[in-house]
């Protein structure tokens, strides 16, 4: 895995897509520890800056041919400040990039789920990766078919090309086991991180840049991460 916090632009080969990731900007819910899943909230104030601040940064750093996004809103209003800044038209959504279902801890806040739904949240702490969890949650293994499936597909329409796609934590992790199969932990995703992925060969995955979010220097981000990392949603 190549790991560079100054990715620079470049040109793409003409075998492989470049998929640059970007978690969505920062949510009241992200603040307060509460668990999102597909429930629809919106960016705060500083979720809208984040967004600005790494929309400009990719416009200026990288020509982009297409912009995907969740079709939730938090992700969904991160990628149109994308798409204006890179001047693309049109945000291409894809439900298969939603945030893990998380049942009925969903609403919840993390700190008192385990009193609030006992069953759902040892579901959730389960190391078992076929474990759903109670709510019509999703299990791990179910999380990442969708999600890398959706991701090849993108490649598959963008050989040659680089896109930006705009989705959630728990996606973003399941992305990075990916590509890194056999590798510690990629850590916090925080609040637009900038993660670059090349696909090659269909199922050739490499990640050339993790983590970034040098764009924030000014802004600042959650530091807890919540949402971005394995014990929250």
């Amino acid at each position: 895995m190549a790991n560079s916090n100054d990715p620079g632009s470049g040109t793409v080969g003409p075998t492989c897509a470049e998929i640059i990731v970007v978690r969505h900007g920062e949510t009241v819910w992200n603040v307060d520890g509460r668990i999102q899943g597909h429930i629809d909230v919106e960016l705060n104030d500083v979720g809208r800056e984040q967004a600005a601040v790494v929309a400009d940064r990719l416009s200026r750093e990288f020509k982009v041919s297409a912009v995907y996004s969740s079709d939730l809103k938090r992700a969904s209003e991160t990628a149109e400040k994308i798409a204006a800044s890179c001047g693309i038209a049109e945000v291409i959504k894809d439900p298969d990039l939603r945030e893990r279902h998380l049942g009925d801890l969903q609403g919840l806040v993390l700190r008192e789920a385990a009193k609030v739904s006992d069953a759902a949240y040892r579901a959730f702490k389960s190391h078992r990766t076929n474990q759903n969890i109670p709510g019509g949650g999703e299990s791990l293994d179910k999380l990442y078919e969708r999600c890398t499936s959706s991701l090849e597909r993108i490649a598959a329409k963008h050989t040659g090309e680089r896109v930006v796609v705009v989705t959630h934590g728990g996606v973003i992790r399941e992305l990075y086991q990916r590509a890194c199969p056999n590798g510690k932990s990629g850590g916090r995703v925080l609040n637009t991180s900038i993660n670059i992925f090349l696909i090659s060969d269909g199922d050739r995955w490499t990640i050339k840049t993790w983590g970034d979010v040098s764009h924030l220097n000014e802004t600042g981000y959650l530091k807890s991460g919540f949402g971005g990392d394995k014990t929250s949603g």
